[in-house]
């Protein structure tokens, strides 16, 4: 029996040791809690953990608000001032993962590895953003991971009034700040 249990144990270890980081985002309107999968897009992940460890979101806003669509942030502060980011990281849109319904995303230019800091919340299956092919139009844009928690926050924000503000749309009237963003192993 002994020898079972220690078998036991030991079968999940490797699930331990490499379960998946969690995000968990404070906004004003609430926090959402995200599922990271870093064994699908490590590249992405990676450039997210480091974003919300070096603080980059704290006080940035969801500036572009789009029911049926998505939600995006990341990238302006309440001012909506542009926030300087690193170096773009590769596109892994071809990485198996879709732009469904609760998935969070990297947010690019229309060149398909400019992904830098800003990401968006998928609030309706978005077929359309996924990858279909190498060509820049196929590209896709790379999903890495999924709300756990908070998705009634997201839907909220989404139904928020927006119109145009510093030369960009769909910029919510009421602003969504994101104040925190902490990773849980």
């Amino acid at each position: 029996m002994k020898k079972l249990i220690s078998c036991l144990a030991l079968a999940a270890l490797p699930a331990l040791a490499f379960a998946a980081p969690v995000a968990e985002m404070v906004t004003n309107k609430g926090n959402i809690e995200i599922a990271l999968d870093s064994a699908k897009a490590p590249k992405s992940v990676a450039n997210f953990v480091a974003y919300a460890k070096a603080g980059h979101y704290n006080g940035t806003v969801f500036h572009r608000v789009i029911d049926g669509f998505m939600i995006q942030g990341g990238g302006f502060d309440a001012k909506l001032n542009q926030k300087p980011t690193r170096a773009p990281i590769a596109n892994e849109a071809n990485n198996g993962l879709k732009n469904d319904v609760g998935t969070i995303a990297m947010a690019r230019t229309s060149d398909p590895n400019s992904a830098t800091a800003q990401f968006f919340i998928n609030v309706a299956g978005n077929d359309f953003l996924n990858y279909s092919s190498p060509t820049p139009q196929g590209a896709g844009y790379a999903v890495f991971g999924k709300v756990t928690k908070g998705m009634d926050v997201v839907n909220r924000i989404a139904k928020l009034r927006t119109g145009s503000m510093n030369g960009m749309q769909d910029v919510p009237f009421e602003p969504v700040i994101i104040q925190k963003v902490t990773i849980k192993p």
